[in-house]
Order: C-alpha cells, then structure tokens, then sequence
C-alpha cells in the first residue's frame, strides 16, 4: 500500500515521465518496443493488470501513427499469450477508455489495458467497501511479468 500513501509530487504526464526514466520497480515499465511500451498499471483492477503505452503523446487513436498501431496490437496479443502463461486467467478485458467521460483516468495520453479476469474476482469488497484485494504485491507482478515477457518466444 506504499504506493498509494506516497507523495508523488511529478509534474506532467505520468505515461510520458515513466517512457523517460528507466525501466524497473519505480516506473513498472518491464519492456520497450519501437513505437509502444509495456507498463503496469499502479492502480490495478486484478493481479496482472498491464498496459500498452505509445511513446508518442496523443489521445486519439487516429493520431497514432500507423506503425505505432500496428505494434500496439503485437504487443496486445503478446501481452495476453504471457498473462495466460503467468496467470491462468478465464478471460481477459482489453480496451482503450478515450476521454474523461469514457473512464480514462489519464485522458490525454491513450493506452490499452490488458486486464486478466477469472469467475467471481469481483466480489462483495468492491461492491460494498469500495475496495479491491489483490494477492500480490505490485513488485511480485513486475518481476513475475517481466520474466514471463522476456522468456516468451
């Protein structure tokens, strides 16, 4: 829960802040293609909860350039060949949330996440205590991810 009570005092677009620094625990990005990367998401709806981030800052899908779409894409479905290897999920939620009003909750910098779901992972917590239970830490994800990432084939 460290990293909920922690001040983060960065100034500017936590996507584009996180593709300057290095990769690792304080940035949770675990891999770095040409156009896109791969970050977890710090507030996460389940364990394995993952994202795919252009580098460039746009927040229209039409305003990504063609490659960086096309790679969006691999780094999807590679993304959810290695979440069903680490985590056996029943299904999967994959989208984008463009603008406010659509629930993204950084609107001018899109992003796909890539949500690992299974039968009854919501439950009375979330609907009554407004609060989620995951079973891992985020730094167990991180290396449990990146390791499955950079062994896939």
């Amino acid at each position: 829960m460290e990293y909920i009570q922690r001040n983060n005092d960065e100034k500017g677009c936590v996507f584009c802040l996180a593709a300057e620094a290095d990769d690792g625990l304080d940035n949770l990005v675990f891999h770095r293609g040409e156009g896109v990367f791969m970050i977890l998401n710090r507030y996460p709806y389940t364990s394995g909860h993952i994202m795919c981030v252009p580098y460039v800052h746009v927040d229209r899908l039409q305003d990504l350039p063609r490659a960086a779409r096309l790679e969006l894409m691999d780094m999807v479905c590679k993304a959810v060949e290695v979440l069903g290897l680490v985590y056996h999920p029943e299904g999967f939620n994959i989208g984008l949330n463009l603008g406010k009003v659509a629930g993204a909750g950084i609107a001018d910098h899109l992003h796909m996440h890539i949500v690992p779901r299974w039968g009854g992972d919501t439950n009375f917590m979330a609907a009554v205590g407004q609060t989620r239970v995951l079973p891992e830490s985020l730094a167990d994800t991180y290396r449990r991810v990146k390791q499955a990432w950079d062994a896939f084939a």
